[in-house]
């Protein structure tokens, strides 16, 4: 069964529709000959043949260059050119642009600030200078244009060489686009669809974004506002790079009020129960010895709806002047992170966003002892990867709604605990009973509610560790730990609470059993917390 299927099937009554879209997505056009001292030695030495002391008034010459060219086209179109001091949302000042005139498409204006970008300075070398990385200040231009078929964008073109070129792109801008030109209805809250015509239809066109030439069309656009020297035209064109990738799974429910009892459960289920080995194991990971990446997670409660940012206002005195505060949880994994906020109060919105895909690994076509062979590999930055990045994505929003489904379990019956609080019989032989209470049986319901679980289900080696303090050395003693694990499982099995996974050593917690084990456990964390140690509280 599918995974987000699950959660859509507990709360069916209170979900109206699911949508699975990209939202921000950055690409990044770079000259692979300036990715390195070494390149840029070559380009200066064979291309240029000037002085490598003379490049600094070169690369200054294109900047003023870049610089009119940007002037002139605002000039051109007749659209706004600010010039921002000290720190300003760019996203707000061209949404109230926008508000104001109304545009189809076309430039809506070029800003202009000071931002480090990455470069390379001068340095000492063996004879003559030589070169290093750098981030210096420098004007950078961002260009915002409305494309007729992927909405807003901007466009990153910094004044210093060597001009990396990010591109922005927003998933449901592009959906918005699509079903206009179609004339579907719709109806767009930010940048979430709050109602539309034809869901499937829509989930067609958003599943369409995969199929854009985004190679080429991005080669485009970059040419348009950077006026590349002819020396590195020639030759040396720009490559496409997917720099972050934002993919969310929308559950839209069926009013503000559904949403507002159910969030604040989920956002506590989240914070008390999700541990580093269940992060990782929705974003595709196993939790390794020599794994050294730190796992975060943060919680804010301070953001209003539809707002990145977090409002300057106290959440009372917001809920006061009608703005309900919004939460938003961030489970982060190095530079990859999973993330989970409403939108506008109806849409629960769960997004990966991933800007190292090399934490990644899917199956690709490589050549093994030189026979052609389908094999593990890390995911790489190219634009041909962008349906890896949907998958691997809409994976781990999956895993994490799945995790979820455990919040609010129905009530345990009478039958269900004297099931597991007393022995019972299964082809003819008696199985012994748990004890709720007892600590070696809380560790064991513990690791087996681990969302790390969620991937792969889980092996008998995987449980052994939650109930034995130390490994064993002794072979025998492994085998006496295995035998022990084995039989625990057994007796969860014969009572449905375990399946097996067939064909493998596997196993996974059926739906019954992680809602009765997640219970137990929430029972057991309020009786030790607040009857046992109120203090604590």
């Amino acid at each position: 069964m599918n995974k987000t299927h699950l959660f859509l099937c507990k709360y069916n009554t209170e979900i109206t529709a699911t949508r699975r879209c990209f939202d921000r997505v950055i690409f990044k056009g770079h000259v692979r000959l300036f990715s390195y001292p070494a390149g840029v030695r070559y380009f200066v030495d064979r291309v240029l043949r000037i002085r490598r002391k003379d490049v600094m008034g070169w690369a200054k010459a294109q900047s003023e260059r870049i610089a009119a060219h940007a002037k002139a086209l605002a000039e051109q179109a007749g659209r706004p050119y600010l010039y921002l001091r000290g720190h300003q949302r760019k996203d707000d000042l061209v949404a109230g642009i926008l508000r104001t005139q109304r545009l189809d498409q076309g430039l809506v204006c070029v800003l202009a600030c000071l931002e480090h970008c990455p470069s390379f300075r001068l340095i000492h070398g063996q004879g003559r200078p030589d070169f290093a990385r750098a981030t210096p200040p420098a004007l950078v231009f961002y260009f915002y244009w409305l494309d007729p078929d992927w909405g807003l964008l901007h466009v990153r073109v910094p004044s210093l060489f060597p001009w990396p070129v990010p591109i922005a792109v927003n998933g449901h801008d592009y959906l918005a686009r699509q079903l206009t030109r179609r004339r579907l209805g719709f109806v767009q809250e930010d940048n979430a669809f709050v109602e539309l015509d034809d869901p499937a239809r829509a989930q067609e066109l958003a599943d369409g974004f995969l199929r854009e030439d985004w190679g080429q069309r991005l080669a485009r656009m970059a040419r348009r506002f950077l006026p590349l020297p002819p020396d590195v035209r020639c030759g040396w064109g720009y490559y496409g790079v997917l720099d972050q990738a934002e993919y969310a799974t929308d559950l839209v429910f069926r009013s503000r009020q559904a949403l507002a009892e159910l969030y604040p459960r989920l956002i506590d289920h989240a914070v008390r129960h999700f541990q580093a080995p269940d992060i990782l194991g929705f974003l595709g990971r196993r939790r390794h010895v020599r794994y050294d990446g730190e796992v975060l997670t943060t919680c804010r409660k301070d953001r209003r709806p539809g707002r990145q940012g977090a409002t300057r206002r106290s959440p009372k005195r917001a809920i006061r002047q009608g703005e309900l505060a919004s939460w938003r949880i961030k489970h982060r994994v190095r530079n990859n992170w999973l993330k989970m906020y409403d939108k506008r109060g109806r849409v629960l919105r769960v997004e990966t966003v991933i800007h190292q895909p090399q934490e990644f690994r899917v199956r690709r076509a490589r050549r093994r002892r030189g026979r052609p062979a389908m094999t593990w590999c890390p995911m790489n930055q190219g634009v041909a990867n962008l349906y890896h990045y949907q998958a691997v994505a809409q994976a781990a929003n999956a895993r994490y709604l799945q995790a979820l489904t455990a919040v609010d379990p129905p009530p345990a019956t009478v039958a269900d605990l004297r099931r597991l609080g007393e022995p019972c019989r299964h082809a003819g032989r008696s199985y012994a009973a748990f004890n709720p209470a007892r600590p070696r049986d809380l560790r064991l319901l513990a690791s087996l509610c681990q969302g790390a679980h969620l991937l792969r289900g889980f092996r008998n080696p995987d449980i052994r560790p939650a109930l034995f303090a130390t490994p064993a050395a002794d072979p025998r003693e492994q085998r006496r730990r295995s035998a022990a694990v084995g039989r625990l499982l057994k007796r969860l099995h014969v009572r449905g609470l375990l399946l097996k996974i067939p064909h493998s050593h596997r196993w996974h917690l059926s739906p019954r059993g992680r809602e009765l084990f997640t219970q137990l456990l929430q029972a057991h964390h309020v009786f030790t917390r607040y009857i046992v140690d109120p203090l604590a509280a």
